[in-house]
């Protein structure tokens, strides 16, 4: 069994009396310890894909597990803690209390979680050991990315989902952060998933999962990924 199963999902949101289908019969398999990168354009499907993997949406029908549990028939408690102690969740926007410094952010996170690690171990992994005191209004975007990164990472969960993670950021910082995902990933063992409308990113990924019109319309793997910082966009 994969660590992340997809088996003939579909999502269909009833807009009034029309129904319209996000994703239609999507199937794909995830290895534990991969980099992934799902890619299509907007309207594919992507974010519908997060969003159910992360259990912040349910499925209309089919199968989601993730390492040996099925997401999909959790109830909407089970789903809670799923969201709390399984999934680290990275954003375009930073999400971050601005009246709480970047060393606070993270230990919000650690202190819903069972294990937790280490926020100050956590912040010096993604660089940002000299910055823990500052608030998020003294950090670049690059930093508050970073420390983004960090408070996902503090939970220590089985999944890191990160959706669209440099699209706020410039050419120079977004391949920074997505050098740091993918150095986690390979240094953590942790799985990655993220999402983005740029090709040019699968170029790093261990497996590319290519949506459109609510499919998987391609999944491959990647024997040579290449390093981040080689990327042109």
């Amino acid at each position: 069994m994969a660590f992340v199963e997809f088996r003939d999902v579909c999502k269909i949101y009833q807009m009034g009396e029309v129904k319209v289908a996000a994703v239609s019969g999507m199937s794909f398999d995830i290895e534990c310890g991969e980099f992934v990168v799902v890619v299509g354009p907007s309207g594919a499907g992507k974010t519908t894909l997060l969003n159910m993997l992360g259990g912040m949406d349910s499925c209309t029908s089919g199968t989601i597990t993730l390492d040996g549990r099925e997401v999909s028939s959790f109830s909407e408690k089970e789903l809670t803690y799923y969201r709390r102690y399984d999934i680290g969740f990275v954003f375009q926007f930073y999400n971050l209390v601005q009246n709480l410094t970047a060393k606070e952010n993270v230990e919000l996170a650690s202190q819903i979680c069972k294990d937790p690690l280490d926020a100050e171990e956590v912040l010096a992994q993604v660089g940002l050991e000299h910055r823990m005191d500052n608030f998020p209004a003294q950090l670049s975007g690059g930093e508050q990315q970073r420390v983004a990164i960090a408070r996902a990472l503090a939970k220590n969960p089985k999944l890191l989902l990160c959706d669209e993670p440099t699209g706020a950021l410039d050419y120079k910082t977004g391949k920074a952060i997505l050098r740091l995902l993918q150095t986690t990933c390979a240094e953590t063992g942790k799985t990655v998933v993220l999402i983005t409308h740029n090709a040019a990113f699968t170029a790093i990924a261990d497996r590319v999962i290519r949506v459109r019109e609510g499919r998987a319309d391609e999944v491959t793997v990647n024997p040579n990924p290449v390093s981040a910082e080689t990327l042109e966009w």
